[in-house]
């Protein structure tokens, strides 16, 4: 076959999964410029521009998403490893977490129901389907831990993920607004509050706009956050009928 240079090239080319990997870090420095240049707006976050480019890509080239995730899987796995090391920076704060430790509790727990209840009685309200208010009830968790649950309670998984990279993104631009307003000035406060909220987005902007406190706080919320969401979870939705 007298395929041209060009699809010869991609043939050798696409036939690493490494090649994935690299278009993903490309994909994600070129976000991250982009999103410097415009004003750094939390509404157009590096991850999500990088996304729209890596579909972009995807489609251009005509590559399904398990080929792509073939290589783009050695990313996925660093998840776990950053998650745990974000427990390195809270280990410098732990006589401040426990001094704190009752009102973390309270105030994470009184956080997940008041996410879950509010998005769940609202979807009903507006007529959405049973999956769809399953899909959004998790929308409040990191994305690996709502695609776990939205899948078990009957919802889909790769809509949940995109609707908690929107509340991350959401939850960014209006957290600092919200702290202004009601004059919270403790970090720890602050970043608690971003990673119930924003989880992982909310925990990189504490940790790049705030200070270091408000980025372990936000950690430690974050991973609370999904804790109680497992268990918190299929109990309300139980409640409201589904």
């Amino acid at each position: 076959m007298n395929l041209p240079v060009l699809d010869r090239l991609w043939v050798y080319l696409s036939a690493s999964p490494l090649l994935y990997l690299l278009v993903t870090l490309l994909a994600f420095i070129a976000a991250t410029r982009i999103n410097r240049r415009l004003g750094g707006t939390p509404f157009l976050h590096p991850v999500i521009i990088a996304i729209v480019l890596l579909i972009g890509f995807l489609k251009l080239t005509r590559t399904d998403y398990v080929t792509y995730f073939e290589g783009a899987q050695f990313i996925h796995f660093l998840l776990g490893p950053a998650t745990v090391a974000l427990a390195i920076p809270l280990y410098d704060y732990r006589e401040r977490v426990r001094r704190m430790l009752l009102p973390i509790l309270l105030g994470g727990g009184a956080g997940i129901v008041m996410a879950v209840t509010s998005t769940v009685g609202l979807a009903m309200l507006m007529g959405a389907s049973r999956e769809t208010v399953l899909t959004l009830a998790p929308r409040s968790v990191t994305s690996p831990i709502a695609m776990g649950i939205a899948e078990k309670l009957g919802g889909i998984p790769s809509l949940a993920a995109g609707l908690v990279l929107l509340t991350g993104s959401v939850g960014c631009a209006l957290g600092p607004v919200i702290f202004r307003l009601v004059k919270v000035r403790d970090p720890s406060v602050q970043g608690f509050a971003m990673g119930l909220a924003a989880h992982g987005f909310g925990t990189a902007h504490s940790f790049s706009s705030i200070g270091a406190v408000a980025g372990a706080f936000a950690g430690l919320s974050m991973g609370l956050t999904g804790l109680f969401t497992a268990f918190l979870l299929p109990p309300i939705v139980h409640l409201f009928g589904l």
